[in-house]
């Protein structure tokens, strides 16, 4: 390759999605050491790609407010062909990234977009002809792209932390600075976008207060910075000294993620949390209701063992991302999950019995 070659990735949408990103770029950055990628995202992926790399830069770009509309598009695509990129890669696929990439293409840069296979996936959904296979992940997808601009790449990827995880001394929560080598940090993100992709609080509380019980020397750490979350965390803090709500007091999405590289296991719905604990090599216990793993969204690195989920059901999965009612109306695929199968996940990882791919 010419050593001059410089590469936008676009990718915008929801953190979870970005997160996925990541394995990809950090492959590629490490494959093509004289390529020169550049990020374009939202400003939160900052925390995500800020030193994933020497060749890899973050680019933060503001579609709802300073590039919106027409006008701020144009200007955002005058930007960013002042920084002379030799190819383009969208990630994404929506109205704005088309726009961009459109423009790209009619002054003659190498472009390329992401295939979503969304004809395999409507298949997964289908009530009369269903074809429950795994659809290709999200990070082929990804890597897809980069193979039709010329960059083959195999994906290996660990963690954006040395193997000792991040350094706690830069956390401003101070109990959390040092983690004795006998403690057990127990992570729970128990929130989603979608209701339907949302193990029932009251069940997921029944699992904190088993671990808090079962784990003489855990600290049970909550993740997650909606309204809901904090309200459920302040009570839930208050009932179980052992829990602490991590989200509503980091000062950062980095600090987060720098407590979550430390955890010993990770308790998430199929949402933004799953991810992120992947792309810090932490073991997910991932608890799937109307969406499902095939769809090509688990998180990276995890092991399907470790996944809780009702496989009996004629009418799961109903929706790709989750954002489709209940066909049923009674999310009888989250609801007819017992705390104690998550429990034996959750020991399962913290007994060894599952290796972390």
């Amino acid at each position: 390759m010419v050593r001059n070659e410089h590469l936008l990735v676009m990718r915008f949408s929801a953190m979870g999605d970005v997160a996925m990103l990541v394995p990809v770029v950090h492959s590629l950055a490490m494959q093509y050491p004289d390529l020169r990628i550049t990020v374009l995202s939202r400003r939160f992926a900052k925390a995500f790609f800020d030193g994933l790399a020497p060749n890899v830069g973050f680019m933060e770009a503001d579609l709802g407010k300073e590039y919106k509309g027409l006008r701020g598009l144009n200007a955002l695509y005058r930007r960013l062909k002042a920084k002379h990129f030799t190819a383009i890669a969208d990630m994404h696929d929506v109205l704005r990234t088309q726009y961009l990439r459109t423009r790209f293409s009619l002054d003659r840069y190498k472009v390329a977009h992401i295939n979503k296979h969304r004809a395999g996936k409507k298949r997964l959904l289908s009530t009369t002809h269903r074809q429950l296979v795994q659809q290709p992940t999200a990070f082929e997808n990804y890597a897809d792209v980069l193979t039709r601009l010329g960059y083959l790449v195999e994906l290996k990827f660990q963690s954006i932390f040395p193997s000792q995880g991040g350094n706690l001394r830069q956390v401003s929560i101070a109990e959390l600075r040092e983690k004795k080598s006998f403690h057990k940090w127990i992570g729970i993100a128990p929130f989603a976008a979608h209701d339907t992709k949302e193990y029932p609080l009251e069940k997921m509380e029944a699992v904190v207060a088993s671990l808090c019980h079962q784990y003489a020397n855990a600290r049970i750490l909550l993740f997650g910075a909606g309204r809901r979350e904090r309200e459920c965390f302040k009570q839930w803090c208050e009932k179980y000294p052992k829990c602490l709500a991590v989200s509503t007091q980091a000062a950062s999405l980095f600090e987060e993620l720098v407590v979550m590289s430390h955890l010993d296991v990770m308790v998430s719905m199929d949402s933004a949390n799953t991810h992120l604990a992947s792309i810090v090599d932490v073991p997910v216990v991932g608890v799937w209701g109307s969406t499902h793993p095939f769809a090509g969204f688990m998180g990276w690195g995890q092991h399907p063992d470790t996944q809780v989920q009702l496989d009996n059901m004629p009418c799961r999965p109903c929706s790709v991302y989750g954002n489709k009612m209940c066909r049923r109306g009674d999310l009888a695929c989250l609801t007819g999950i017992s705390p104690e199968e998550v429990l034996g996940k959750v020991e399962l990882v913290l007994n060894h019995k599952c290796k972390h791919s």
